[in-house]
């Protein structure tokens, strides 16, 4: 007996298995697990589905055919936007076009306080961007809206930040432990995916965020880049410049195994982690 999606031939009789889409589907998926293989569940000759009575002409047989892969590819769909990562990298790029917006809108209005209020130009330098928002708030032009606008993009930013490193303990527990939340967000969304993350060397995660820098070094010759994302991470952007280099060395090579344990068994590695800290710490110590 040949077993199909549509049902199972032998001979020249063939049993039905009806045409409900979803239970179509469920079967193509169950025959494509039993058969062990990567590729799909086999597929007859047109003629021969037609020929056993399971349909009445070839344009039949298209018709429930291409039903049927929609709804798979459907499937297909919400079970790999269904998983946790695919959210977070959404949510990191949000937080990074909130980032943008925010600066932008801070900049211009600024300098639009500037124009009306120049006895003020020399106190300026000495003004951070959040106390510049909280004094062109009290203007009472359109320019105290934008700002308070800016506030409040920055207060939504303040809570999706921490969302985020919330998300990013959940689903990376090992690489937050090593670099926190935020930061280890940002690494997977710039992979592209936790999957994606988990296949890349050492090498590939210590400048990924400096593929500019590297593209360069690779066309001129200029210095390499020796870190990229990870120089958010204190211990690296707080290390001697001479060991800088080392430290987000070693900080990679644990990252790459981390994602490796957070993709394959999805729970910190209590053993893993503490030998980490310790290979980090001994990097970051100056000869």
């Amino acid at each position: 007996m040949r077993r199909y999606w549509f049902g199972d031939i032998e001979g020249d009789t063939c049993t039905g298995a009806g045409y409900d889409t979803d239970a179509l589907v469920e079967r193509y998926l169950a025959l494509t697990e039993e058969s062990g293989q990567a590729a799909r569940a086999p597929l007859p000759d047109v003629q021969e589905a037609v020929r056993c009575g399971c349909f009445a002409d070839r344009d039949q047989y298209v018709a429930t055919l291409r039903d049927v892969t929609i709804a798979f590819a459907e499937e297909e769909i919400r079970e790999c936007f269904g998983k946790g990562d695919v959210e977070l990298v959404q949510m990191v790029r949000l937080l990074d076009e909130l980032d943008e917006v925010i600066n932008l809108l801070t900049e211009k209005s600024t300098e639009w306080y500037l124009v009306k209020n120049p006895a003020f130009s020399r106190k300026y330098r000495s003004c951070n961007a959040k106390k510049m928002v909280g004094i062109m708030k009290r203007d009472r032009t359109s320019l105290g809206r934008v700002a308070g606008e800016v506030d409040r993009l920055s207060a939504t930013r303040s809570t999706l930040t921490k969302e985020i490193s919330h998300r990013a303990d959940i689903l990376l527990p090992n690489c937050s432990a090593l670099v926190g939340g935020l930061v280890a967000a940002r690494i997977l969304a710039r992979a592209g995916g936790l999957e994606s993350l988990a296949s890349f060397p050492a090498s590939t995660i210590q400048v990924l965020g400096a593929e500019n820098a590297l593209f360069t070094h690779l066309r001129s010759g200029s210095p390499s880049p020796k870190h990229g994302i990870i120089f958010q991470h204190r211990r690296v952007h707080n290390a001697p410049k001479k060991i800088r280099g080392r430290v987000s060395r070693v900080l990679a090579g644990k990252l790459a195994i981390a994602a490796r344990i957070d993709a394959y068994r999805g729970e910190a590695d209590e053993a893993f982690l503490e030998k980490a800290q310790a290979a980090i710490d001994r990097a970051g110590e100056v000869a």
